[in-house]
């Protein structure tokens, strides 16, 4: 399936996990895919090699998105590289947990910048390059709409935050032909969340299928939502949660 040739796309934090499943999904799909990276450019050269693998253009980009700077220096970097930028997907995240007496100002300072501040500057930034049929898509979390036990305030409030953002923003692009909308995963068997881990039974209990997601399973959302059959899907907050929050 070939629906977004000629489309160019950029995930931030995307050298694993998620976010790499996005990057190679929509480079499948005939997307040339540019990702960001914090600290394994190893791992992000290989997403890379994927995304050449699929038949596709892809680029690395060094960029924290908690360092404004530089993740608007890479949103433009992927655009002049491609000649385009189509499809944006917000995916680059941290998970701090913890009971909310133990938060550092650093920690909230650190989490808003990546989570809610990095979501809107990168988005500025593509906005100045996205004609009609542009994609804003973001990637939430279950525990924005639903928080089933503790120690995990500022991630919920940071997240959640997205779900205002998406519907703000789709109001303000709408006319211009250009969908935003937020995935809220549950538990995905990921390098932050294995599905092995402990506790990871206790996360299943918690969903309606009684097992975690996969990231391919996330990417699937996001290639339906970058794609035209998507075209009036805009302001949603969509989940693939495998339940929880059913």
């Amino acid at each position: 399936m070939q629906d977004l040739k000629g489309k160019a796309a950029l995930v931030t934090g995307a050298s694993r996990g998620i976010g790499a499943a996005i990057a190679r999904r929509l480079a499948e799909r005939g997307a040339d895919v540019a990702i960001t990276y914090v600290n394994s450019a190893g791992r992000a050269a290989e997403v890379v090699k994927q995304i050449e693998a699929a038949g596709s253009r892809g680029l690395a980009i060094q960029a924290d998105s908690a360092d404004v700077a530089p993740l608007v220096a890479a949103v433009n970097q992927a655009a002049a590289a491609f000649g385009r930028l189509d499809i944006l997907v917000n995916n680059a995240g941290i998970f701090p947990y913890g009971p909310p007496e133990d938060v550092t100002l650093a920690q909230i300072d650190q989490t808003l910048a990546i989570h809610v501040r990095g979501v809107f500057v990168a988005s500025q930034a593509a906005l100045k390059h996205m004609g009609a049929g542009g994609r804003i898509i973001s990637i939430g979390s279950c525990f924005a709409q639903r928080v089933p036990h503790g120690g995990v305030t500022l991630y919920s409030m940071s997240k959640s935050a997205l779900i205002g953002f998406t519907k703000g923003l789709a109001r303000d692009v709408g006319a211009r032909g250009i969908t935003v909308n937020v995935i809220d995963p549950g538990s995905t068997d990921t390098d932050m969340n294995p599905a092995t881990a402990a506790g990871a039974d206790g996360q299943r209990a918690l969903t309606a299928l009684g097992h975690f997601g996969k990231p391919e399973d996330v990417a699937s959302m996001a290639a339906y939502l970058a794609s035209d059959e998507a075209r009036v899907v805009t302001g949603a907050s969509i989940a693939v949660d495998g339940g929880a929050n059913a």
